[in-house]
């Protein structure tokens, strides 16, 4: 389920490029947001892997955790337009340099995390067709699964996001060069479109009705698959993250204004997931939420007390392996149990605790072990092909 998530802009992001006068300055780091990925990460795993109501309060948030996913392809967008828009609108943005190194920040883990699961093509021989199962270890490497609704969550469950996020990656280049509203009314408007385009998709198979009338999250029918995991009904809210990057560049940092927003985010998100029952579920997995999420990220984008809560270093630290926790955590966790390591080592009565905490120190050391290494490697190739060239 979970997009790649979007990385925070770092020191060293980017292979360097020439300095030029116009060239835009490098983007200050925004903490509270790589905080607010790990919980969203999390939010999935205990989604995936718990009983709400052992949350109290939270249980809302976890019994709907689904919805996390959608809110990292919004934040891709926004983190996209936020470190890329200015050089791209002032004709600084080179294509086959931001392609590779998105590949190089998404793939090596993406890859890793299919190797995790290989014990999982077992299972989907014994399920699949032979001519499926050929397709889905063909489609599944070239993140091309989640063009095919049946195939989508073929061997790594989550790894149908990254379909969706190297499709945005491979549009994001002609996308941001659109030319956006410069005022409030206009880029307002423009995030309203986006919301109700968001939505049209739900809202035409929750009145048509393809699956009966009360289709769930365990509906798995042509059309509740197409829905949930192709890039094309998920585009809207990448584009409204783009265009919430604008919004935010209008807003100082230390505006009251955020702390306001962010508040009022994440309230509203905390109810709207309160009543999620009650809602339909097309609606809550898709678009419903897109405006919230917007909230919440322009009030942790400024320098606030909600903002400094969430920017606390150890959210920062797993909201930056939020990725490797997100691509791994599925088959990871199933190869955690049906090893028997947890009785053998006596830690069964700490379960499941004792479980996401694996989780989440397998993913701080893959992203120290393998993606940082592998994507400093395949930077440092292409900045050696930038001075041979």
């Amino acid at each position: 389920m979970l997009e790649r998530p979007a990385e925070i802009p770092l020191p060293s992001s980017e292979p360097s490029e020439p300095v030029t006068a116009q060239k835009p300055a490098k983007k200050s780091i925004l903490p509270a947001l790589s905080g607010l990925r790990a919980f969203a990460a999390l939010n999935i795993v205990f989604y995936h892997f718990s009983n709400p109501k052992w949350f109290g309060p939270f249980a809302p948030i976890v019994d709907n955790g689904y919805t996390s996913v959608s809110f990292f392809l919004l934040m891709s967008g926004f983190i996209l337009a936020y470190n890329y828009s200015e050089r791209a609108q002032s004709g600084h943005l080179n294509v086959r340099h931001f392609w590779g190194a998105r590949f190089s920040r998404l793939y090596p883990v993406y890859i890793f995390g299919l190797l995790v699961s290989l014990g999982m093509l077992m299972a989907e021989w014994q399920v699949r067709t032979h001519g499926e199962f050929a397709l889905g270890v063909i489609l599944t490497p070239l993140l091309l699964q989640g063009w095919i609704p049946k195939l989508a969550t073929f061997w790594n469950t989550p790894a149908w996001t990254m379909c969706t996020e190297a499709f945005f990656y491979l549009i994001f280049p002609a996308v941001v060069c659109w030319k956006r509203p410069q005022r409030w009314r206009g880029l307002i408007g423009l995030l309203a479109l986006l919301w109700v385009a968001g939505m049209a998709l739900p809202t035409l198979y929750t009145v048509l009705q393809p699956d009966g009338p009360h289709p769930d999250r365990y509906t798995d029918s042509f059309w509740m698959r197409a829905l949930k995991f192709s890039p094309p009904p998920h585009v809207p809210s990448f584009l409204f993250g783009i265009v919430l990057a604008d919004v935010d560049a209008r807003i100082s940092r230390g505006s009251r204004w955020r702390l306001l927003l962010g508040i009022l985010g994440v309230g509203a998100i905390y109810t709207v997931l309160y009543y999620g029952d009650h809602m339909p579920f097309a609606l809550m997995h898709d678009g419903l939420l897109m405006p919230l999420f917007g909230l919440a990220i322009l009030g942790l984008a400024g320098h606030n007390l909600i903002a400094r809560f969430f920017g606390f270093w150890p959210f920062v630290a797993v909201g930056q392996a939020s990725y490797c926790l997100y691509i791994l955590h599925f088959n990871l966790w199933d190869l955690i149990h049906k090893s028997h390591l947890l009785e053998a080592t006596h830690l069964i009565a700490l379960d499941p605790w004792i479980s996401y905490g694996m989780l989440v120190a397998a993913a701080l050391l893959t992203m120290k072990f393998i993606e940082k290494p592998v994507q400093k490697w395949i930077r440092g190739r292409m900045l050696s092909g930038r001075m041979q060239g």
